[in-house]
């Protein structure tokens, strides 16, 4: 598919998730062909006061491209202005969050708490996409809460303002994650725009991302959740949907591997001290219905080095 003038070669995407999708878990997921990967969510007024927290999420690595940057905040001109900058890095697409809902960043106004104002997210897409080349993007949620059921009317205005595409998270900013996604709403959306629209929500399996397409009609998917611990995930959907066939679940022997092998990418990119302390949720997840597996999550999540986490995984 494609998103204006970037190519994307499949319409199963890695979501965005903050503490999640970092450079390493992105290429381990890519090398399973996912079409299109997120970083996590960047602060436009970090980059604007250049925090150095703020950098290695921007880190850019060619074997992961296409890949889209996604920024929060807002502030139409500080967007428009860090978008600029994102522009001149190696990032395909620049994205924009209307969609977090930690409270820590919607009482800023920002995220979520967005789709409380329509009238700010016109804003915010008109300014930034009028400032650069590369296509924008914004991912939203069906509404804030139940009294804010808005999603229809945002990706109206979102599309009339030039933005390129638009993901779409079928609960409110209130469920968070909890109950079951609305898909209802993401066929709504898809019926009431013409530019490409992006389903997200419940895409856990590859027959739930067949059934997403098919009951939305929505051009792409995007897996959040389903693919911690589980970067094999993009692989089995891709599988699925050109051939039908259900490719087998990788063994407690791969998934040991994959782990130590993300564990050594994390520590090589971000030092042992934190690359080990971030990996304790990623093991966490890989170990999931193994034997034994809520006694080893109580272990490992106390490990302090890659040796110590080895031994503990391999035995």
């Amino acid at each position: 598919m494609r998103i204006r003038s970037v190519e994307i070669p499949n319409q199963v995407f890695l979501a965005p998730m903050a503490g999640v999708t970092d450079l390493p878990f992105r290429l381990l997921c890519k090398e399973m062909g996912c079409g299109l990967v997120y970083t996590e969510m960047i602060s436009a007024k970090g980059l604007l006061y250049e925090n150095e927290n703020t950098k290695i999420l921007m880190e850019i690595h060619p074997e992961e491209r296409p890949v889209a940057v996604q920024l929060f905040g807002s502030d139409p001109v500080i967007l428009s202005k860090m978008a600029q900058k994102v522009q001149e890095s190696s990032a395909d697409i620049i994205d924009i969050n209307m969609g977090c809902p930690a409270t820590k960043i919607t009482k800023n106004q920002e995220g979520s708490a967005l789709m409380k104002d329509p009238k700010r997210i016109g804003e915010i897409v008109k300014t930034v996409s009028r400032a650069i080349q590369k296509p924008l993007t914004i991912k939203i949620r069906k509404g804030f809460d139940d009294t804010c059921i808005n999603a229809v009317e945002v990706a109206k205005i979102a599309e009339q303002n030039g933005a390129a595409a638009i993901a779409v998270h079928g609960r409110t900013r209130e469920q968070f994650y909890s109950g079951k996604a609305d898909w209802d709403i993401i066929k709504e959306v898809k019926e009431a725009v013409s530019i490409p629209v992006i389903g997200n929500g419940d895409v856990t399996t590859p027959q739930s991302a067949k059934k997403m397409l098919e009951y939305t009609g929505c051009d792409g998917i995007m897996i959040g959740r389903g693919a911690q611990g589980n970067p094999w995930i993009f692989k089995q959907v891709i599988h699925y949907l050109n051939t039908g066939e259900i490719l087998p679940n990788p063994t407690s022997q791969e998934k040991v591997q994959m782990a130590l092998r993300h564990a050594k990418m994390l520590i090589a990119f971000k030092g042992e001290y934190i690359g080990i302390r971030e990996m304790r949720k990623h093991i966490s997840w890989y170990m999931k219905g193994l034997p034994g597996a809520a006694e080893l999550r109580n272990t490992l999540n106390r490990v302090e080095s890659y040796e110590e986490m080895k031994t503990i995984i391999t035995r």
